[in-house]
């Protein structure tokens, strides 16, 4: 062995073994019990950054660690391939987005090959490969057959440069956040899966996922949004219409003083078509944001309209107002106003002059003066009729049955969750395998004809998707009718792909259907890793997904991932590192200077893994010491003698320490890799171990057998972090066949007690000194000798004892005064 450590020759003869011999290639039929280990798969963009190789390592610390612990381990890799860079990507270059991406997976998968991951490789697929989206293609006919899927008019953020639609989340200020133009409010016929059907479920179950991090399922049940309140019909005077509104504060409805509705509501339409001012407001609003953060710090503004509604219980007539405020696309697209008791209505009501009616008074002593702002807290019912005297809550269901009696009202379960619209108006995607015939509608493309494959061969005419023009790709006969008809040119959102994904790699080559019974195997994943981005609607999508296959009888259980490990983000500057951070962002430069395992080793000695961190390479300097360091020690002891059976019971007190260190080293660092998940304190742990090492000069060859088990040992620990110098030096240390075939380090409880045991001693709470005590000594044994110290006693002395605290193996403190 080379007694000077070079990752580049270290690194080839490690991942030469695990190729050879398919150390990684996951089975059914392996040993032990199965671990399913996956970190959420990557968008080929060109080349990994420091937030991937964080993320896939500490992947690949878990599934390295529960292999060593005996586990059947999977852990798979692929390529969330579908998207708009690669659209922007062929547009700037003139090369077709499957060529950009296919050959920027070559690259990237050759970058992960080099960091040493343990994956399965048999299991690789893209999103953008036809055998897999034609499962997605053939499962949405089903949802649509059984009504979970629909299509609808819709309206939507339009961005007319990109020529797409947009979430509200990338409407920035009024602008497409990529594009920068202004974004128009369309109606447009979308996709839509019944993803409320699935709400209630959604948000119980949260409650049993123990391995989810609170954080997460609080984010999640946020958007789910449930809300227990009140349905209420208005009458329209002068028309057949109700106008239909969702409240939580039934107690208020007393104090209605107005009613407002979305630019896009059909009254607001209605109204808009006889009066030039609210048609001109109804423009202006299609041009504004949706996002709801902004809906909540813009101006709210409205135009009043001539229409009027009937109040349900007082009969009395309420204005009709268009407001910027209310979206078409919460709700009923309508609110009922109540100025006194919420405070946007209350802004508006004081903007416009709209009554402001008192109807809740506070049942203590908090203020309630509505010229200075709304009174929003529950209450007492007052200029409210028979309701008066009420609380807000017996209120509640003292309205909720006046309503339902005059047929006016019923009481709901509502939530902010909205259907999931699937539909995009670009290219690189999965088609929707719908067809339009002018005789029969909308029809599915049948299952025979599936995939509808998405051509790869295209030419870009600006931003419009080519699917819209490529006449070989629309022309298809109708297959009920067999008329001429069109095939839908809209793709899916690219969240459908990363929705199922992690059930495909547990049966990658499954033809009929989807999946087969190797996916009841594998699932649920038991620990998925990614980043804190991803906490809602990635999580939320893939959870609803995975129901709709459970709903469809093709996987058992009823969530997919049972632990979830959210990672913090590599800074730089502060700011999250990106592949346009520069050369620090970018691994392949640090891999050639620093070698895999110390990459490896710095990323995981930064921080504990849900922590964000500042990068840099003093981290790697550090980490690359450390392996030197041990690398030195093994080849060192290798050449001076491993040493024969150890025989602990011929132990001297130093050597007896060593080896206790090497025992409280296996017993932190499989608390931290496994139930903990703290990867940086194993790096720590091990460094402790091999400083301890350094300092033991072994005597004997009994003494030798010590520090063979302690490299032994420090080796194993640290493994899952670096794999190629740890299994290159096992057999230095006397380990027979691969260390990737070796379980954990066995502990021997014996080992660590100890002989004597330090106490730090403290006087009212500051430390005075510290004691060595037998290990077997009573309390009253302990209190002498701390009492007994100098230091102690002095401070002590002429002094009453007023309380004496042991707390056993590790302090003293004596309260004086």
């Amino acid at each position: 062995m080379n007694a000077v450590y070079h990752p580049p020759t270290v690194e080839s003869q490690a991942q030469e073994y695990w190729n050879d011999h398919e150390s990684f290639r996951a089975t059914e039929s392996g040993e032990g019990e199965k671990f399913y280990c996956l970190a959420m798969f990557p968008y080929p963009s060109g080349r990994l950054h420091m937030g991937h190789v964080r993320c896939y390592t500490l992947a690949d610390v878990i599934g390295r660690y529960h292999r060593l612990k005996g586990y059947n381990v999977m852990q798979p890799m692929g390529w969330d391939a579908f998207g708009l860079p690669a659209e922007n990507a062929a547009i700037k270059n003139g090369i077709p987005p499957a060529t950009w991406t296919k050959d920027n997976i070559a690259y990237m998968r050759g970058q992960m090959q080099r960091l040493g991951f343990g994956i399965d490789w048999s299991r690789e697929f893209a999103t953008c490969d036809p055998e897999y989206y034609h499962w997605e293609q053939w499962l949405f006919i089903k949802l649509y057959e059984k009504g979970l899927v629909y299509r609808k008019n819709a309206v939507v953020n339009w961005d007319p440069v990109d020529q797409t639609v947009l979430a509200n989340e990338q409407v920035v200020d009024g602008r497409g956040w990529r594009s920068g133009a202004v974004v128009e409010r369309r109606e447009m016929a979308q996709w839509f899966l019944k993803i409320t059907d699935y709400a209630e479920e959604l948000l119980n179950e949260l409650d049993k996922m123990t391995g989810w991090p609170e954080s997460v399922k609080s984010m999640q049940r946020n958007w789910i949004g449930q809300s227990q309140g009140v349905e209420i019909d208005f009458a329209v005077n002068g028309r057949d219409d109700v106008l239909t509104v969702f409240t939580t504060r039934p107690d208020t409805l007393l104090g209605a003083t107005y009613v407002a509705v979305a630019a896009e509501h059909p009254l607001a339409e209605a109204a808009a078509a006889v009066d030039a001012e609210v048609a001109a407001f109804v423009e202006t609003c299609k041009q504004a944001t949706t996002a709801e953060a902004d809906l909540a710090t813009m101006e709210k503004a409205g135009v009043a309209t001539a229409l009027t509604v009937k109040h349900p219980l007082t009969g009395a007539d309420l204005p009709v107002w268009v407001a910027n405020f209310v979206l078409m696309e919460y709700g009923s697209g309508a609110v009922m106003s109540v100025p006194g008791h919420d405070q946007r209505d209350w802004e508006f009501a004081r903007k416009y002059d709209i009554p402001v009616v008192q109807v809740i008074a506070p049942e203590g002593d908090d203020d309630c003066d509505l010229e200075e702002a709304a009174f929003t807290e529950p209450g007492v019912l007052v200029n409210s009729g028979e309701f008066d005297g009420l609380t807000s809550a017996a209120a509640f269901d003292g309205i909720a049955d006046a309503l339902a009696a005059k047929s006016a009202g019923r009481r709901v379960t509502n939530y902010r969750l909205r259907d999931w619209g699937v539909s995009r108006q670009r290219y690189w995607g999965c088609p929707i395998p719908m067809i339009h015939c002018e005789h029969c509608g909308v029809v599915p493309v049948p299952e025979q004809d599936l995939p509808v494959v998405l051509p790869t061969e295209v030419q870009f005419e600006g931003v419009r998707s080519p699917l819209t023009t490529m006449e070989s790709f629309l022309q298809v006969d109708c297959p009920e009718c067999g008329a001429p008809a069109r095939r839908e040119t809209d793709t899916f959102d690219t969240f459908m792909e990363s929705s199922w994904y992690y059930a495909r790699f547990a049966c990658p080559d499954a033809n009929e259907p989807m999946v087969d019974d190797r996916v009841n195997f594998w699932a649920p994943v038991n620990h998925y890793v990614g980043g804190i981005e991803h906490a809602i609607l990635h999580l939320l999508y893939a959870r609803f997904y995975f129901k709709l296959m459970r709903d469809e009888g093709l996987v058992d259980a009823d969530e997919p991932f049972t632990d979830l490990l959210m990672l913090g983000m590599v800074l730089q500057d502060g700011k999250k590192m990106s592949k346009s951070a520069g050369d620090a962002g970018d691994p392949q430069k640090l891999l050639d200077k620093y070698g895999a395992d110390t990459v490896r080793t710095a990323m995981m000695m930064a921080a504990p893994p849900h922590q964000s961190f500042e990068w840099g390479e003093a981290q790697l300097e550090g980490a690359l010491r450390f392996l030197k360091r041990l690398w030195s020690m093994v080849h060192e002891h290798a050449v001076g003698g491993l040493g024969g059976a150890l025989n602990p019971a011929a132990l001297g007190e130093t050597a007896a320490e060593v080896r206790r260190k090497t025992h409280e080293t296996i017993a932190r660092a499989d608390d931290d890799l496994g139930r903990r998940v703290q990867f940086n304190t194993v790096v720590s742990a091990v460094m402790e171990l091999t400083n301890a090492l350094s300092r033991f000069d072994p005597a004997d060859d009994n003494e030798r057998a010590v520090m063979t088990e302690g490299l032994r040992t420090a080796l194993l620990v640290i493994s899952p972090i670096a794999p190629h110098l740890t299994h290159v030096l096992w057999p230095m240390v006397g380990g027979e066949g691969a260390l990737i075939e070796q379980g954990w380090p066995e502990l021997d409880e014996s080992a660590l007690a100890q002989a004597v045991i330090e106490y730090v001693v403290q006087v009212n709470g500051k430390v005075r000194g510290k004691i060595e005590v037998p290990a077997d000594a009573e309390q009253g044994v302990v209190l002498d000798l701390a009492k007994a110290a100098d230091n102690v006693a002095r401070h002590m002395d002429g002094k009453a004892v007023v309380k004496e605290i042991v707390v056993p193996n590790k302090l003293v403190n004596i309260v004086v005064r």
